[in-house]
């Protein structure tokens, strides 16, 4: 990794002595030295070019950091409960172009997020990068509305991530009641309400928590085995649907990537057409994810960026060919406006029967809870690092670390009651649900291209060890501007004409959050807060004298990059 010049511009003189240790200082100001050999390479790093004291052990390596990166898309999962957006707003075209079109936007991002983390590999994610790619004196302000952006993107993330794994659940009951004849048509026995969703959902966020309060260790082994359970279901449901649906629900290709079929009201049907991007946006997310537990990582700053790269870029071509298969087998789409309201459910029960159906359902069920375990795991993770930072109120409480596991447990469970408050103004309206899945990409992507921006602007950026060289430039650019483009769509209705039962209400949400940090701001937190903390300090010695005490001396940072 590339040596580091301190913000005050100062030369740094690491090179010409040699480190005799680190001194840390705990949360109650208490300091104590730990000698340079008694660290790992990742942990020497976090603390002499980042200022960060190590408290979690590295347990993730290749195989368990990438299962990580794939498993926070959970493709397979968040197809099946997204994939009403395309559907509705321009059919089968829809569903199939918008994820290709779209997803070379979002690869633009995975990739200036990789080289960011690459270059900075902490906690803090692209909220840290600020204070190494913009002029000190705008560390403080720019990094605020950063870090404020991504936890309400993360917060919105796992909270629809676990409604959307209720549903399926319940879903899966469903389909296991059997069919009935009603007045409107068929529908199942069992027809889940809005309050048992809501009710399933705190539950299963609840045994989301339990299962983060675990240690890194079990997390790491928890999570290794999920990208192979990921990639057998997606093939064999890829297959089963093929080879079993009946010939009355199959379409030709011309219909497949032509079909354009739209029931949003929106005219013209071109503009409708681009809802579908949703689906890929909030599936091809959380980029940063990985890096939030690059603490947790050995040698996360190769690990981390390529793990989110190939991700990602698994996600988009995988994704891609599922789409494909779906509008291949699902029939008329009018038919899967079912009374569950996941049409991909239904199309498991059309071509699987009952029992293909439930296991397939069952199987999504899990891989989406797969995704609210390490979305868990990752915002837990935020938490604290911001609370380092003392970006958070009561910041003292939320970055205690339990000694008995090695976890941050009062940030994971901040997160788990965050996560299920946000969820309980469905009890009140379904769109206001619909809101949050929309607000989970806006928020996010916004947290990723303010950085990047700032990095195309202020030229301070160091390269770490992935890179895109030359090309860099060119792809930071793209990602910003479709990161834009796509933020104009996902404020819109996706249906017209709009009312409070159609309303996209995303814009709240995104008003609520950074009016609250405003206030914050203004209340206090210009004051207190100067951007990401120091909390280690290398002791330094004169080269051909490190056994003589006297000629030790400390490198004294200030207290913050701000």
């Amino acid at each position: 990794m590339s040596e580091f010049a301190p913000p005050s511009g100062k030369t740094n003189h690491l090179r010409r002595r040699s480190v005799g240790g680190i001194e840390l200082q705990d949360d109650r100001g208490r300091r104590h030295t730990v000698q340079i050999e008694d660290l790992s390479e990742a942990d020497r790093a976090l603390a002499e070019k980042f200022g960060y004291k190590p408290v979690f052990k590295r347990e993730f390596g290749y195989l368990s950091t990438f299962s990580f990166a794939v498993s926070i898309s959970g493709l397979f999962a968040t197809v099946s409960t997204t994939f009403s957006y395309p559907l509705s707003a321009g059919g089968a075209s829809s569903a199939v172009w918008c994820w290709a079109i779209s997803g070379i936007g979002c690869m633009c991002i995975a990739a200036s997020v990789a080289e960011l983390v690459s270059a900075y590999p902490t906690s803090g994610g692209l909220y840290y990068t600020i204070s190494r790619l913009v002029p000190r004196n705008w560390v403080p302000s720019i990094s605020w509305v950063v870090g404020w952006l991504n936890l309400l993107g993360q917060v919105a993330g796992v909270a629809s991530s676990e409604y959307g794994s209720a549903q399926l659940l319940l879903s899966a009951v469903a389909l296991g009641s059997g069919q009935i004849e009603t007045p409107d048509g068929i529908s199942f026995n069992y027809v889940p309400t809005t309050g048992q969703i809501i009710g399933v959902m705190a539950g299963l966020t609840v045994l989301c928590g339990l299962v983060n309060s675990l240690s890194t260790y079990w997390m790491e082994k928890v999570t290794k085995s999920y990208v192979i359970f990921h990639v057998l279901v997606l093939v064999t449901c890829c297959i089963a649907l093929l080879a079993k649906t009946p010939r009355e629900y199959r379409h030709d290709a011309g219909y497949a990537f032509g079909d354009v079929h739209s029931t949003s009201g929106w005219t013209p049907v071109g503009w409708a057409w681009l809802f579908g991007f949703l689906s890929v946006s909030w599936t091809m997310t959380d980029y940063d994810a990985t890096a939030h537990i690059a603490e947790e990582i050995s040698e996360p700053e190769k690990k981390a960026p390529w793990a989110i790269f190939l991700a990602m870029l698994f996600t988009y071509v995988a994704g891609f060919l599922f789409n494909i298969v779906l509008v291949f087998v699902m029939g008329d789409p009018d038919s899967l406006d079912n009374s569950l309201e996941q049409p991909v459910v239904q199309i498991y029960y059309n071509s699987l029967g009952p029992a293909g159906g439930v296991v397939y359902t069952v199987c999504a069920f899990i891989i989406l809870q797969f995704v609210c375990f390490t979305a868990t795991q990752s915002l837990g993770r935020t938490v604290f690092a911001f609370s380092r930072d003392r970006l958070l109120p009561f910041s003292n409480v939320w970055i205690k670390v339990n000694k008995l596991t090695g976890i941050p447990l009062y940030a994971v469970w901040l997160s788990i009651l965050c996560c299920i408050l946000i969820n309980l103004i469905g009890l009140g309206s379904y769109a206001a649900i619909s809101g949050v899945f929309n607000v989970t990409a806006i928020a996010l992507d916004w947290s990723y291209c303010i950085p990047i921006f700032c990095k195309v602007v202020f030229g301070q950026f160091t390269p770490g060890p992935f890179n895109m060289g030359k090309w860099g430039y060119l792809v930071n650019i793209w990602a910003c501007i479709w990161t834009f483009f796509v933020s104009i769509i996902f404020i819109m209705p996706t249906e017209f004409p709009a009312t409070a039962d159609t309303m996209n209400y995303a814009i709240a949400f995104l008003g609520l959050i950074l009016g609250f940090a405003l206030i914050y701001w203004l209340a206090g937190g210009r004051k207190f807060y100067t951007g990401p903390v120091i909390e280690a300090e290398v002791i330094e010695t004169e080269a051909g004298d490190e056994s003589d005490a006297s000629g030790k001396e400390k490198t004294r940072q200030d207290k913050s990059f701000g």
